[in-house]
């Protein structure tokens, strides 16, 4: 197959995903609660709300897990309740506080496993559990888990400028837990080693070397590249071929799909783009370039001579929180010779 129609299923398949439908649901919910404003002291939108406080900011952030995945894996779900809160606090150039939880299971013996998963990984990131809610005489699993964390300077997703290098990041030594596309890189892995790859991204922050980062969500990497322009009212051209992925991993898999335990996208000003790669390599974190921001408001995606447009926010939007436009659905792809 060449590669303008790998291109074309590819953006196809972004715009049909689950991942991405999910997100498309959060523009309801902004416009119900009426918060959809980016000038805001607080902007919603990015992986965490930041508040400002004294000389920084509070953090403060929750995720909640689709009932079949907590069903089928109930120990790795508690994990996740720390694992992927605590990378939206670092995503945004800060360090976990403390999380709470809420459980809902049929019998306390049916929610145990997600608890131990959940304090083991408290453990392991050392991001400590301080209370939280549980029901035990329910008919079935659900789970969420909130964290509160603190960030001396912010990585936003407000904040990515036409001309910044866009840069993947990803922990390749993992693999896929079964029936699902979730990386697992964390579970099982040195507890110091962890900490220490995800202090990254505060230091990143702190030392000025990037504007913008989000932590790759269920959407997938394109998904959560869509997000982050969204919210920065610009766009993007990236090149999939160049993404960090694991041999024998499609790229749709990798890209619209895959929710890594250890993975962001970095918007950096092409003067620091070798010192923030040199940070990632020295912990052998795969780190490379996948692109560039852009001024008009557009996703393509290019390989080689072929190009093709995967998503436009002239006409439509997705999680509601850039500027107001249209919600129509995207346009069918268009191939070009660049």
């Amino acid at each position: 197959m060449n590669p303008g129609a790998d291109l074309a299923a590819l953006a196809q398949g972004l715009r049909d995903s689950r991942g991405v439908a999910h997100k498309r649901d959060i523009a309801a919910v902004v416009s119900t609660l009426g918060i959809a404003d980016p000038q805001a002291v607080i902007a919603v939108g990015d992986d965490c709300a930041a508040i400002p406080d004294g000389d920084g900011y509070l953090l403060l952030a929750i995720e909640g897990f689709l009932n079949e995945f907590v069903s089928a894996e109930p120990y790795f779900a508690g994990w996740c309740g720390v694992m992927v809160n605590a990378s939206d606090i670092y995503a945004m150039g800060g360090r976990p506080l403390a999380v709470v939880d809420a459980l809902w299971s049929d019998g306390a013996e049916r929610g145990k496993p997600v608890l131990e998963g959940l304090a083991a990984a408290a453990r392991t990131y050392g991001v400590p559990v301080v209370g939280g809610h549980s029901n035990a005489r329910c008919d079935r699993a659900q789970f969420s888990v909130a964290i509160l964390g603190r960030a001396r300077k912010l990585l936003s997703s407000f904040e990515a400028r036409p001309g910044d290098v866009l840069l993947a990041v990803t922990d390749l030594r993992g693999g896929y837990r079964e029936h699902f596309s979730n990386w697992d890189a964390s579970s099982g892995s040195d507890a110091r080693r962890l900490r220490g790859d995800l202090e990254l991204l505060p230091q990143i922050a702190e030392a000025g070397l990037c504007r913008a980062a989000k932590d790759i969500s269920q959407a997938g990497l394109l998904g959560t590249l869509l997000m982050l322009l969204e919210c920065s009212c610009i766009g993007a051209t990236v090149e999939p071929g160049r993404v960090p992925m694991p041999p024998d991993v499609s790229a749709e898999r990798w890209l619209l799909h895959t929710f890594p335990s250890y993975g962001f996208l970095l918007a950096v000003p092409p003067a620091n783009v070798a010192a923030v790669m040199s940070r990632f390599a020295a912990r052998d974190l795969a780190c490379a370039a996948i692109g560039m921001c852009e001024e008009r408001r557009q996703l393509r995606l290019r390989d080689g001579g072929e190009e093709v447009l995967a998503w436009d926010f002239q006409h439509s939007a997705l999680i509601g929180c850039g500027p107001a436009i249209s919600t129509s659905p995207a346009p069918e792809p268009e191939t070009s010779h660049a």
